[in-house]
C-alpha cells in the first residue's frame, strides 16, 4: 500500500476504516471513518504525524514501507483512533522522538504501554526544525480533549488539526474539493456530536488558528480541506450564525396517542411556515437527530408515560441532548399518559444543561380529544411566534 502524496514532501499515509459503524460505543458511523497519518521529509529531518487504530497499524506500516529513518513522531491527540498505533511504530523506529502536548504526555503515558520518559512535551509556539521546513506547535485544548495539538508546516501553510475539523467519512478522495456537499453533511454531523458541547472552547481555537491564513488543512478524520475557507466558514456559521425556523421533534409511541399527537403538531408547524423535523426514536439514527440540532431553534420531545415517567427512549434522547448543548432556545414535551406521572418534570430536569425557555407542555390522557389537538395548536402558534424573534 503506497503512500499518497499531498504536497512536495509531505504524504498521507492513513488508514481507511471501509467498515466501522459506531464510534465511541454510540455514534453511528453511516459514512464509517479515516484515521489519518501524515509524513513530512524536511532536507535534514523526516517526522510522522500521528499513528493510527492498532487494528489497522499493519496499513499504516504497509505504507512506511520504504521509509528507513523516522526521526520525530507527533501524537497530535492521545486518543487510541491515533494514537493506538504508536507501539508498534516506536518498536519500528526505536531512535524516533516521541513528542506530545504537556497533557497529551500525560493521557499517553496512562493509555498505552509508552514510558512518560520516552515522550517529550512541545510548548505552545515551539518550532521543529526539518533543513527546510519548520514546524510551528500550537496547542488547541478541549477540541475536543485536553491534550490537543495543532501543527503549522509554516513553509508550505499547511495546518494539522488533529481532531478539528474532522469528519466521519470513508472515502478514496484525498481532498473534500472532490466532493464538499458529501463533506460538509459528514463535518457537520460530526461537529454535532464530538464539537458543539464545547464549541466555546472551539471559537477560542479557531480565533486562534485563523490568523494563520492556512493554504490547507490536514485533520485526523475525513479528507483534506484544499480550500479552508470552506470548513472555516461552516464551523462559524454552526457555532454562531443564526439559527433555523425550524423544530426538532424526536418522539416514541405505544400505542398511538403520541405519534397521533406529533403527526397532529406537525402539521400544525408546517401551516405556520415552521419546519418540522419528526424522528422516530425505535430507528432513528441519533447523529442525524444531533446534526439538525446544531442550529434548529426548537425541541419539542413526543413520549408516552412509562411507569410514571418519560419513555427509556424519550428519556435517552434528552441526556443524549443535554451533553451535547445545542443552541436551541425553546423546549417543550408533549405526549400522553394513562393515569398520572411525572414525564414534564423528569425530561425538564434531564434538559435543565440547555439555556432554552421551556415552553407549555400538552399531555394528553389516554387518546388525544379535541381540547388536546386545540393545545398543540396553540403550542405551534407560540413557536412561530417566538420564531420571528430570532
Amino acid at each position: 500500500m503506497n503512500s499518497r502524496p499531498i504536497i512536495p514532501g509531505v504524504d498521507w499515509v492513513g488508514t481507511v476504516d471501509w467498515e466501522r459503524q459506531y464510534f465511541d460505543a454510540f455514534m453511528p458511523l453511516p459514512e464509517h471513518t479515516s484515521y489519518n497519518a501524515y509524513l513530512i521529509r524536511g532536507s535534514e529531518k523526516t517526522v510522522l504525524v500521528d499513528a493510527t487504530e492498532p487494528y489497522l497499524v499493519d496499513v499504516l506500516m504497509a505504507r512506511l514501507e520504504g521509509v528507513k529513518k523516522i526521526d520525530f513522531i507527533l501524537s497530535l491527540h492521545a486518543e487510541q483512533d491515533h494514537s493506538g498505533g504508536l507501539p508498534a511504530v516506536l518498536e519500528k523506529y526505536p531512535a524516533a522522538q516521541l513528542m506530545a502536548s504537556p497533557k497529551g504526555k500525560e493521557f499517553l503515558s496512562t493509555l498505552l504501554p509508552i514510558p512518560a520518559d520516552r515522550i517529550q512535551a512541545v510548548q505552545d509556539g515551539e518550532t521543529l526544525s526539518l533543513g527546510d521546513k519548520t514546524l510551528r506547535f500550537i496547542h488547541i485544548p478541549w477540541v475536543h480533549w485536553p491534550d490537543t495539538l495543532a501543527v503549522f508546516l509554516e513553509q508550505d501553510r499547511l495546518l494539522f488539526t488533529t481532531d478539528f475539523f474532522g469528519a466521519h467519512l470513508a472515502t478514496p478522495d484525498l481532498f473534500a474539493s472532490a466532493n464538499e456537499a458529501r463533506v460538509y453533511r459528514a463535518a457537520k454531523r460530526y461537529y454535532a456530536e464530538i464539537m458543539m458541547p464545547l464549541r466555546n472552547m472551539a471559537q477560542k481555537n479557531l480565533e486562534k488558528l485563523q490568523g494563520l491564513d492556512a493554504a490547507m488543512i490536514a485533520t485526523s478524520h475525513g479528507p483534506i480541506y484544499d480550500r479552508p475557507e470552506f470548513i472555516l466558514n461552516a464551523y462559524r456559521d454552526w457555532m454562531s450564525g443564526p439559527l433555523r425556523n425550524a423544530v426538532v421533534l424526536p418522539f416514541i409511541t405505544m400505542h398511538g396517542s403520541t405519534l397521533k399527537m406529533v403527526t397532529h403538531f406537525a402539521e400544525c408547524l408546517a401551516a405556520r411556515g415552521v419546519a418540522a423535523l419528526p424522528f422516530e426514536l425505535l430507528h432513528a439514527d441519533t447523529g442525524d437527530i444531533a446534526e439538525e440540532l446544531v442550529d434548529a431553534a426548537t425541541l419539542v420531545l413526543g413520549t408516552p408515560t412509562t411507569l410514571g415517567g418519560p419513555h427509556p427512549a424519550a428519556a435517552n434522547i434528552a441526556y443524549l441532548v443535554n451533553l451535547l448543548k445545542p443552541r436551541l432556545k425553546f423546549i417543550s414535551v408533549i405526549g400522553s399518559y394513562g393515569w398520572g406521572g411525572r414525564s414534564v418534570e423528569m425530561l425538564t430536569e434531564m434538559l435543565s444543561g440547555l439555556k432554552a425557555e421551556a415552553l407549555p407542555p400538552v399531555l394528553a390522557k389516554g387518546l388525544p380529544g379535541e381540547a388536546d389537538l386545540k393545545a398543540l395548536d396553540d403550542l405551534a402558534g407560540l413557536i412561530a411566534e417566538k420564531h420571528q424573534s430570532l
